[in-house]
């Protein structure tokens, strides 16, 4: 009965010790309490966007629409606007982080939309044709399967 007794004496004891330590974030899962910095963000974000001007300017404008002709420039660029929101504190991507990409983008790439294709059905006598043959395929099919159902003392 002591045993039992002093177990639970223990077990009391050290419940609210256990309990206290991990609410004041003494087990080691720290939370962060960092708030973002925006102005920092945003005082940052231009030096991103004049390097990646400055190395698009580089460029013959008529090959802006082309990504691999600027793919390395663009992945410094969006490393950079990462490093910097991480260094404001702030979480990447973020809305203001997001408007200051958006911006660049209509900078450079505003020419490049590409024209939808329109989609137009062939002529009438390759569509007939495209439509007939799996059509008499089917039927073909179909007349050789019961044609050989009902002659089945041939398969046999």
């Amino acid at each position: 009965w002591n045993k039992v007794k002093m177990s639970n004496y223990s077990l009391s004891f050290f419940s609210p010790l256990v309990n206290g330590l991990m609410t004041l974030g003494l087990t080691g899962a720290r939370q962060q309490t960092n708030l973002c910095n925006e102005s920092l963000m945003l005082e940052k974000l231009p030096a991103c966007g004049k390097s990646f001007e400055e190395m698009m300017k580089k460029l013959d404008s008529k090959k802006w629409c082309n990504l691999t002709e600027f793919i390395m420039y663009y992945d410094n660029f969006t490393q950079c606007t990462e490093r910097e929101a991480n260094n404001a504190s702030c979480f990447w991507p973020n809305p203001l982080a997001e408007d200051f990409i958006t911006g660049i983008h209509k900078q450079f790439f505003s020419n490049c939309t590409s024209e939808k294709v329109h989609w137009e059905d062939p002529p009438d006598e390759i569509l007939i044709t495209l439509i007939l043959i799996p059509v008499m395929l089917t039927c073909a099919m179909i007349t050789l399967v019961v044609w050989c159902s009902k002659r089945s003392d041939i398969l046999v």
